[in-house]
């Protein structure tokens, strides 16, 4: 009796479901053609303002695209997002005119974004580019990418950091450039410039950057002149020193320009030094004036 009782429920249970399934209330019984078409592959456009655990890449395909939140790890921050003209048919080169005027939007916007010129900075600029497949959807892209390194000598490596970099420069900061030593190699030229306080003893100092014309990146030492020669005026306002044939007996200079590959980007920012290659100093050297740096007789 308890096994037909069963056998009774069962059969009820299945009529049930067979009724709902054959219900005409909103249903025409086809699952498949209610759902909405998807709609086809269009263009992608990141965000500014997020920031990005992966290393930096000159093209972004979509799948690569996983933002974080500043807060977390991370190595890279996007301060802005421009666009190339909407006629263009493929990427930019490197060495295209879109690309240098994208990198100097970049960098004016970097700048803005980090409250001063971000060279002023242990920072690195760079322009990222939609990959080939995401320009033939309709990107047209470009992305202003900041990162901190650990040197802005040569061989610097992007730090893995906390925290967003908007209004780093506004105020003292660790990221700054400052009172620096000098390591040396033959003939004197310097090498290497080492970070250091400026309460220690010290032989040179970052004066600020001289932003060079758009001229071909020099490959003779003539060429370097003018290099020089705007880096000292950069010198002379740091210290307050007047910008005058005197100049270059008072103080002696380290001139940090780009690579030749970020100057065929559009990068026309040199750093300056400040140098003394005969004696070291405590404190800083800005705005001390002619009387802490007279004209050197030997």
């Amino acid at each position: 009796m308890q096994h037909a009782t069963r056998t009774l429920v069962t059969a009820f249970a299945v009529a049930a479901l067979l009724a709902g399934c054959g219900s005409t209330a909103g249903l025409d019984g086809n699952l498949v053609d209610d759902w909405a078409a998807l709609p086809p592959p269009g263009a992608f456009t990141p965000a500014a303002g997020v920031c990005h655990e992966a290393d930096f890449a000159e093209v972004v395909p979509l799948g690569a695209y996983a933002p974080v939140d500043c807060a977390a790890p991370h190595r890279v921050e996007t301060v802005h997002v421009g666009t190339f003209p909407a006629d263009r048919n493929q990427p930019p080169s490197t060495s295209s005119a879109e690309l240098r005027t994208a990198f100097v939007e970049c960098d004016n916007r970097a700048t803005g974004y980090v409250g001063d010129n971000w060279r002023a900075g242990r920072l690195r600029l760079a322009v990222a580019v939609p990959s080939e497949p995401g320009w033939a959807a309709g990107s047209r892209w470009y992305r202003c990418d900041l990162m901190e390194v650990d040197t802005v000598e040569a061989g610097a490596k992007v730090v893995l950091r906390t925290g967003s970099l908007r209004d780093v420069l506004r105020t003292a900061s660790a990221l700054r450039l400052g009172c620096q030593q000098t390591r040396t190699g033959g003939g004197g030229v310097v090498q290497t410039l080492v970070p250091v306080p400026c309460t220690e003893r010290h032989d040179a100092e970052f004066a600020g950057v001289w932003p060079a014309p758009d001229r071909p990146y020099p490959t003779r030492s003539a060429q370097w002149a003018p290099f020089y020669a705007g880096c000292r005026s950069v010198l002379a306002r740091f210290a307050g020193l007047p910008d005058d044939d005197d100049l270059v007996f008072r103080t002696d200079v380290v001139v940090r320009p780009p690579s030749a590959g970020r100057w065929r980007v559009g990068d026309r920012g040199i750093r300056c030094y400040l140098w003394l290659s005969d004696r070291r100093v405590t404190g800083t050297l800005k705005g001390v004036g002619p009387a802490e740096l007279p004209v050197r007789t030997k």
